[in-house]
């Protein structure tokens, strides 16, 4: 596994922000990350953002694993924790150094939640990960799963083998087995919020009320001879 070989310097002495969003599928947080990314270029912030297992390096490899159907789930979570160690070290944390805005569409609480549902050990999991830096701010986007499982399902022709957590002999059926698995995840968000500081966002309420909670929470991280200023918002 990739693992960063520099001592990583502590978070306030990094110039840059990192705004990270969790939750499960179909609770909304991509298109909420996306809608502040442009909120933040609109207001002239240099910023970047990455998503879960989009490593280059990684992303071919795994891909194969999944076709294959025989990846364990350490297997599983260290392909994820390798996409993730090289994301973090190429352009996560330099470009932190470097003062951008990073925003993360998904971070390490998604392998915390995923891979402990898979039955990895849980202290295991957070070891493998303690090299990554505590997010300024982390969203968790609530949502019904019945509500979730509608967004993902509808007009969807069929869902993966590991997306619906068919790996774990939870059920035969497909989509049994995806709800399952979902509420599994959901149970270890739910458990691990206040521990991890999350800010909850209500994922049933309009799309632009959960964009004006995430803009007035990050609002309070802009440079300070800018927290004054009224950061315009976009047409």
């Amino acid at each position: 596994m990739v693992v960063p070989t520099k001592k990583i310097p502590k978070k306030d002495k990094i110039p840059g922000k990192l705004i990270v969003v969790e939750g499960i599928d179909g609770s909304g947080k991509s298109t909420q990350l996306r809608l502040l990314e442009k909120w933040l270029r609109y207001n002239g912030f240099e910023v970047f953002l990455t998503e879960w297992n989009s490593s280059d390096m990684v992303k071919s490899i795994t891909s194969k694993g999944k076709k294959k159907e025989n990846l364990t789930p350490t297997t599983f979570s260290l392909l994820h924790a390798t996409d993730f160690a090289d994301r973090f070290e190429r352009n996560i944390l330099p470009l932190l150094r470097a003062g951008y805005f990073v925003l993360a569409d998904r971070y390490i609480y998604t392998a915390y939640a995923r891979d402990v549902t898979r039955g990895c050990n849980p202290n295991w999991v957070r070891k493998v990960y303690d090299f990554a830096i505590k997010p300024d701010i982390a969203f968790y986007f609530r949502v019904p799963l019945d509500t979730a499982m509608d967004r993902i399902l509808s007009g969807r022709p069929r869902l993966k083998f590991y997306e619906a957590g068919m790996d774990l002999n939870l059920s035969k059926d497909l989509y049994e087995s995806f709800r399952i698995f979902q509420s599994r995840i959901v149970s270890q968000y739910e458990e691990m919020h206040q521990r991890e500081g999350f800010t909850i966002i209500d994922a049933t309420a309009q799309i632009q009320e959960q964009q004006k909670i995430m803009r007035e929470k990050v609002r309070k991280h802009l440079p300070k001879k800018l927290k004054k200023k009224t950061v315009m918002e976009m047409p």
